[in-house]
């Protein structure tokens, strides 16, 4: 990510083809790691494609991606209790009754914090 980031800022800093040195210069000069591996791979990877079809193709990818739907399904489900029957027994999530509570007005402590 710190690879895809630093590219994005040569960009957004007007290098349309930032080479793996102006990546390498973005990345040490925050302190971070710079991986000639992973930045030739990464250059590979879009040399010859605009940035804006790449981040547009990104896009369509993700929207395809479940986003987290199912998780929620299995925290709702509860451990199965041991009934006669031994099948689980269907229980309604318990709601939350709301307590609402009085607000205390100033004749009931008996001074008025205004005086």
């Amino acid at each position: 990510m710190k690879i895809v980031a630093a590219y994005l800022l040569a960009v957004l800093g007007g290098n349309p083809n930032p080479s793996a040195d102006d990546i390498r210069s973005i990345l040490e000069s925050v302190g971070a790691e710079a991986e000639d591996k992973r930045i030739n791979h990464f250059l590979a990877e879009v040399k010859g494609k605009d940035i804006t079809e790449v981040i547009a193709a990104g896009r369509e990818k993700f929207a395809s991606v479940p986003s987290g739907g199912s998780v929620a399904a299995i925290g709702v489900a509860a451990p199965a209790s041991g009934g006669a029957s031994g099948a689980p027994a269907a229980e309604e999530p318990k709601k939350e009754e709301k307590v609402e509570e009085k607000e205390e007005s100033d004749e009931d402590m008996g001074f008025s914090l205004f005086d």
